[in-house]
Order: C-alpha cells, then structure tokens, then sequence
C-alpha cells in the first residue's frame, strides 16, 4: 500500500516515550475508521487526498504528539471514570487541532443525529454526556444535540452547561500550555494533567448524576459543575459494600426472652377469635424463646453504637443480626458502606462509625429481608429520611423504602432502645418517620 502518513517523524514529547518503526492500515473517515495506539505503535488512518481525510490523518498524529502512551499517565482515584477520560482527550486533541489552524468542522460523518437519538431512546445520560464531549468543537455538535433532543428534550441543556464548564478550563491556555508533554512533580504530562483530566474528572461527576429534569434540576446541576460544588442527586442507591475488616468476639450467651405464640393446644385460651379464622385454629399461647431477629442500623448521622448497647440488644435475642450502613456520598465502591455489628453470636470487637450518608437505604433492606429466616422480626432504626447515592433527598427511593417496610413487615424505631423493645415483641409507638412515614401512609390508606 501507499503509506499517506508517516508517524515516525512525529518527536518533540517529553515524556519519555521513545520513536520506532509503526504499522499503519488504511482506515475511513467514518467515527471509528481511524484509531491509534502509541504502546504498539500501530495507527489506522484513511489514505485519501481530500479534505477530510486530511484532518483525520492530522487528528491522530496529534494523538502521537501529545497523548499519553503509559497506563501510569491515567487518573487512578475511582471517581474518575475511564470513558470520561478517554472523551475528555479526544476533546483536548480536536481543541488542539482547530488551534493548529485544521478545520474540525469538518470531523463529521454523519451518524451524530442518529447516535443521538439512539442513546437518548436507551434513556443512557451517562454516554450523552461522554459522547457530548468527543464530538464537541467539531461540526458534529449541533447535530448530535437534535438527536438527544427528540426523545429527550430536557437533556440538551444539562449538556450546555457541561459544555460551559469545560470552555472555562480550557480558556486563557494556548497551544504549548494545552499539548506540553513535560512531566510534572506527580510524573504526569502537563498538559494532560491540565485540560484532560479535570475535564475528565467532571465528566465523571456529571455521568454519576442524574439527567437533569426541570428548571430546579439544572439550577442544581449546573451548581454540581462549579469548582467545589456539591455534588447533583443521582436518583439511585449505591451498591453495597461490606466491610470485611471487621473483627469479632464470642458473647456470654444469656438465657433467651420467652414471648407468646399462637398454638394449637395449651392451658390459656389467648386468641379465641382464631378459632373462626385460622384453619388450624391455634387459639392457645406457647411461649417460645425469642432468640433471633435482623436489626438494621441507620449510622449516617452521629449514631455510635457501643459495644455495651450491642451486649444490651442481643440478651434479648442472642441470635440476632445486627447489621449497621453509612455511605460516603459520591463513592463509587471504594469505602466499605455496610458492617454487621453481631453475627452467629459474636459481637464486633470495636465501635463502627458511619460515613456521613445514607445511600444505601433500599439494598441494605432488600439484604436484610432475604437474610432474614421466616418470622423472624426485621427492626429498622432509622429517622425514615432516605437519600440516593450522593446523599440527596429522593422521593421514587423513599417511596421504595416504604413498599418494602410494608411488603416485609419491617418495624421502624428510631433508637436502640426502641429497637431493644421491640425485639421483646412490645409495641412500638410515637413519632414521625419523616418521607418514609408519609409515604408508608399512603400505601396503608390506599
């Protein structure tokens, strides 16, 4: 073949990376007909003389001179996603293309209104915003937005203020700034460190937020994208995360509380109306020992709980599990956000503090109902306020919370105390349980 370009004779990096021989392969013009990968030196770019070929070709040669080619240049923290990364390069290089005087205008195939239109259908804002960021500053734009547009009008502006911050980085920096590849303190090339990863890291940011819905919804996004702004609600639990640190001592097991169950045959006759209404008509009280239970802990606030008030919880039910939750707002699965506390009759061995949020309301639910065995009580200590992910207030998720408290027969208390009583199978009265409550009431009046 007739080779078109020759990336050898791209030098000038700072970093380290050392020029060979390159294979090249013919590629088109069309999103995803040219590549190039500096650890193997291989590189895909059309061989035609037109225009367009030409700014592709020019395109990844600024990939050669600028991008990083070591694993150890990317982000590590596990906020930073790795496709918002890759997005947030692409941006800087065509940034840095239209500086070197090439028509990015002209990066356009095409398929940017129907890729569009097919990411807003899947309803993936994630990707909106990835993909928002390669074709932006090219004459894809515009086109890209209408497909977003038709099946989600919303979104386009959400986009704009991601598009706004990201000018406001790259803003009163020229090319030498933008393409430097000398490596800073940290051993990262210092233009990638820069544009690319701060781009990056807001990139990450707003795909784990939620698709702004609404005037009040993008004044609180657009606040999310200002430097030090709290993050926006991303309307979904975080996954659990347990903490397999925690370490445990064997309990002085006392003897189990006693409670009252329906039986068939006895010397009290205790429910008499069960002899109309229960087929196997257990009219009479058998006390059983009360041994078990699952005891959900809501730690986000200052709740600490001591190991004494553990020792207190479980002389009423030895067998309990005792199972406390916090999560970091924003933590994609680093921290650990739940603990047992009490399990198989041990009692953990030093206090656990939460952290900060709530986040993980509806799984940890979900856990403690299928962990649970049968008739066994599901006590859930908690203020009723459930929060998403980033720690923001979300009512479809409260609205989770309480079918499940409803559909499991999950008892709220809001202390162990309370939560102490109720595993004496004593009634539990009194208070508010905030979004939960309000909307446990609904479902019970409807």
């Amino acid at each position: 073949m007739t080779r078109a370009v020759y990336p050898e004779l791209v030098h000038g990096r700072r970093d380290g990376f050392e020029q060979g021989s390159w294979s090249v392969e013919v590629g088109s013009v069309f999103r995803g007909g040219a590549s190039c990968n500096l650890t193997e030196r291989s590189l895909k770019v059309p061989d035609g003389s037109d225009d367009v070929s030409r700014v592709v070709r020019a395109h990844e040669l600024v990939h050669i001179r600028v991008s990083p080619f070591m694993s150890a240049h990317a982000p590590t923290d596990p906020e930073t996603f790795e496709r918002a990364v890759e997005c947030a390069e692409e941006y800087r290089v065509n940034f840095l293309l239209s500086m070197l005087g090439f028509d990015t205008g002209l990066l356009c195939d095409g398929t940017e209104r129907l890729g569009g239109q097919r990411i807003a259908q899947m309803g993936q804002w994630g990707e909106a915003a990835c993909f928002f960021l390669a074709v932006l500053g090219t004459g894809a734009e515009s086109n890209y937005l209408r497909g977003i547009r038709s099946s989600q009008p919303s979104w386009p502006a959400g986009l704009r203020a991601i598009k706004k911050r990201v000018l406001a980085i790259v803003a009163g920096l020229d090319a030498v700034q933008i393409g430097d590849t000398t490596l800073n303190d940290d051993g990262l090339p210092r233009g990638f460190h820069s544009v690319t990863i701060p781009i990056a890291r807001l990139l990450s940011r707003s795909m784990s937020a939620a698709a702004p819905e609404g005037p009040d919804a993008l004044r609180v996004f657009r606040r999310s994208l200002e430097p030090g702004g709290r993050r926006a609600p991303s309307a979904v639990f975080a996954p659990l995360v347990f903490d397999d640190s925690m370490t445990y001592v064997t309990r002085r097991r006392h003897r189990a509380h006693r409670r009252a169950r329906p039986a068939e045959c006895g010397t009290v006759m205790r429910y008499p109306s069960r002899l109309l209404i229960d087929p196997m008509q257990r009219a009479f009280a058998r006390k059983t020992p009360a041994t078990g239970g699952v005891i959900v802990i809501d730690q986000s606030g200052s709740m600490d709980v001591t190991v004494e008030e553990l020792d207190g919880l479980l002389g009423n039910a030895p067998d309990a599990l005792i199972v406390g939750y916090s999560h970091r707002p924003g933590d994609t699965g680093e921290t650990p956000n739940v603990w047992l506390l009490a399990v198989d009759g041990r009692v953990a061995s030093q206090a656990r503090t939460g952290n900060i949020g709530n986040g993980v309301d509806g799984p940890v639910l979900r856990w403690a109902a299928r962990t649970a065995n049968p008739c066994e009580p599901i006590i859930w200590v908690t203020d009723g306020q459930v929060t998403d992910s980033h720690d923001h207030p979300c009512h479809s998720l409260s609205v989770q919370c309480a079918q499940m408290v409803q559909r499991h027969r999950i008892r709220l208390v809001h202390s162990l105390s309370e939560a102490e009583l109720a595993l004496r199978g004593r009634r539990v009265t009194g208070g508010s349980f905030g979004r939960v409550g309000r909307e446990l009431q609904i479902i019970r009046r409807g």
